[in-house]
């Protein structure tokens, strides 16, 4: 079958391998039909400065925003032709097939483009974040990044009542999809001073909530310049491996709360994925919105180079067989 690695830094070779062998219990094989490019796979995988014997990545990797059919199925609760979205073993989803246990796969709907419910996958993982801040009625929040993870804060802010959605980043195409989808105000962090653009826009008040979800290792520092006295900062950037600044001082000085939320590192690391399913499903949001570009299997290293240098536009790339 056809798979995808990355063999060196930002280099994607293509190759076949064998299909996975006969199903264990509670196994099931599914027919991978929609992958999407995420930034960790970009920024911790792709882009980064690895030793040489990292490599060649196994076959399938780094790709894990997958969805597909179930073609092969020993669990009860999964039968042949059920879609779902699923989470595949070493990261290794670019290839035609995943085998994974029941625990590792969210049901899908029979409506709908596949390329649309794979977003799901990671606007799940931001679900999780955003339930660390509360109750957002009435308060001013500002979203560091304005990435596929960003704008879906911003779309679960903006749901949730906050009086000021405030989206940061440094791409004027991306500021714009923050209004879109829901953004009061936007800054420019390429041509605007960040810090007197949110003491206007707050009047002076700063923001009760900040996310970093900039991927940036200088992200949590300006979060710390943002949030106001005894408010609250929801981690969420991945940033390896390097030692992350900011103002200790003025951390302590605010008496600043920090929730650093990875859903991955939980026990329980589909359950808001699955929410966010029931959510789409529902009409409460719509992570496929955030899809910019379809492209083939065949284009994977134009699409992650493209995710890499935010190229055309893109928030989030979806490719299909």
């Amino acid at each position: 079958m056809k798979a995808a690695r990355v063999v060196a830094r930002r280099k994607i070779e293509f190759l076949d391998v064998p299909e996975p062998g006969p199903l264990e219990e509670n196994e099931v094989r599914v027919k991978l039909e929609a992958l999407s490019v995420c930034g960790s796979d970009i920024y911790l995988e792709y882009d980064a400065e690895l030793p040489e014997e990292d490599y060649p990545f196994v076959p399938g990797a780094p790709m894990h925003e997958c969805a597909g059919v179930v073609v092969e199925s020993r669990d009860a609760g999964y039968g042949e032709g059920q879609r779902v979205i699923v989470i595949p073993r070493d990261v290794a989803g670019m290839q035609e097939q995943a085998v994974q246990t029941a625990d590792r796969l969210i049901k899908l709907p029979e409506w709908g483009d596949l390329s649309e419910w794979v977003m799901c996958q990671h606007s799940g993982t931001a679900l999780y974040s955003a339930k660390h801040w509360g109750n957002l009625m009435g308060k001013k929040i500002a979203i560091i990044g304005q990435g596929g993870i960003g704008l879906t804060f911003t779309m679960i802010a903006e749901r949730q009542g906050a009086q000021q959605v405030v989206g940061i980043d440094l791409e004027e195409y991306r500021c714009r999809k923050s209004m879109e989808l829901g953004a009061t105000h936007t800054i420019n962090a390429t041509n605007e001073n960040v810090q007197e653009a949110a003491t206007e826009i707050t009047a002076g008040n700063l923001f009760d909530v900040v996310v970093d979800a900039s991927g940036n290792r200088e992200g949590l520092g300006i979060a710390v310049g943002l949030v106001r006295d005894e408010g609250q900062i929801i981690s969420f950037s991945l940033v390896d491996p390097v030692k992350v600044m900011f103002d200790h001082r003025e951390l302590m000085g605010k008496n600043i709360q920090i929730n650093a939320t990875v859903i991955a590192a939980t026990d329980e690391p589909v359950k808001e994925i699955r929410e966010i399913v029931a959510l789409k499903e529902r009409g409460w949001i719509d992570p496929g919105v955030l899809k910019s570009h379809d492209m083939n299997f065949t284009e994977a290293q134009e699409a992650f180079e493209m995710y890499r240098l935010r190229e055309d536009g893109v928030i989030k790339i979806a490719m299909s067989f």
